[in-house]
């Protein structure tokens, strides 16, 4: 090995376990204490004391010039980002956050700099979601940026993807569409409106949607073992999918079904729960409203497959849609 080769090499670690050593103090001295940390970060491993539920576990990664591009985007918006993706697959299986751990591949320059600033991006969203940073990894190379958030949650008896039935009514929150415009930076998980829906009704399945509400929803179908029709009309289509369509030549429709990144859910319900939580949902002197709307686009059906009803009653097959990773 050459010479030069061991003199950069050691220069390079050494800066990297001084900078990582700072990093540590600055985490003990900026994240907050929590009951369900009994260890403070910067040992071998994190401690949560958990109580008698189910542990529910979820991770995700996300990197520079595939998720965000570092160079045009607020690191604050890319830690948010991060921790907001799996809080988001913690809503899609009603449990209920107890803590996370964040791995940072770091790089040069400014590393230090580029760590805190994306912790500082989570902490808002930990704490409003009472999520503690536990603890994690971080690592600098010359790569770009990439972060793996893994986070921990509790519920005795969590939704799962295989529940749909035959006549069950399919159920979004939120709308669709134009992600790609800034709503994919600034994730809004919806564990509250998980909370507030169990509360009110059966939910027998339910998905995440990161990668497109098509695409999504044949992924729910499938595993339950059921089709899926959806009425175009009853799809909510956010503004940001017609900004878009005006750029692409595509119809807003078509980016409310493929573009993926709305991070809304997808959700069973029976049909007479469905009724009732619409009439609840348009009703005026509903005092308990969910926080993102609720829409009822379709019902789950006996023939396999995706298909989608037109305004004027025509029925079409619908190909699913969306990102895919390696594609």
């Amino acid at each position: 090995m050459p010479d030069d080769y061991l003199g950069v090499s050691r220069y390079f670690c050494a800066k990297h376990l001084a900078m990582e050593a700072e990093f540590h103090r600055w985490l003990k001295e900026t994240l907050p204490g929590h009951p369900r940390l009994p260890v403070p970060v910067g040992d071998d491993a994190a401690l949560l004391q958990l109580d008698t539920t189910g542990c529910v576990v979820a991770v995700d990664t996300i990197s520079d010039e595939v998720d965000f591009e570092l160079r045009a985007t607020d690191p604050r918006r890319i830690g948010h980002k991060a921790l907001g993706v799996n809080l988001s697959d913690l809503a899609a299986m009603a449990a209920e956050p107890v803590a996370c751990v964040v791995a940072l591949m770091l790089p040069e320059p400014n590393a230090a700099e580029l760590a805190r600033e994306v912790i500082l991006g989570m902490l808002p969203l930990a704490e409003e979601f009472d999520c503690p940073i536990a603890g994690g990894d971080v690592h600098v190379w010359t790569h770009p940026l990439a972060l793996t958030v893994t986070v921990v949650g509790q519920q005795q008896q969590p939704v799962q993807r295989t529940g749909a039935r035959v006549g069950n009514k399919i159920a979004v929150t939120g709308a669709f569409g134009g992600s790609i415009l800034g709503r994919h930076l600034d994730v809004r998980p919806r564990i509250r409106e998980m909370h507030t829906l169990r509360s009110r009704c059966e939910v027998l399945a339910a998905i995440d949607c990161s990668d497109g509400l098509s695409l999504d929803l044949d992924r729910l179908a499938l595993a339950s073992g059921v089709g899926a029709e959806i009425e175009a009309e009853q799809i909510p289509i956010h503004p940001d999918a017609q900004r878009l369509s005006e750029k692409t030549g595509r119809t807003p429709l078509q980016h409310a079904l493929t573009d993926g990144e709305d991070f809304e859910l997808i959700l069973a319900i029976g049909a007479d729960d469905a009724e009732e939580l619409s009439r609840r949902t348009s009703s005026q002197a509903t005092q308990e409203p969910v926080a993102a709307p609720l829409s009822i686009i379709g019902q789950f059906v006996e023939p396999p497959g995706l298909w989608i009803r037109q305004p004027d009653g025509s029925r079409q097959p619908l190909i699913a849609k969306g990102y895919q990773h390696g594609s």
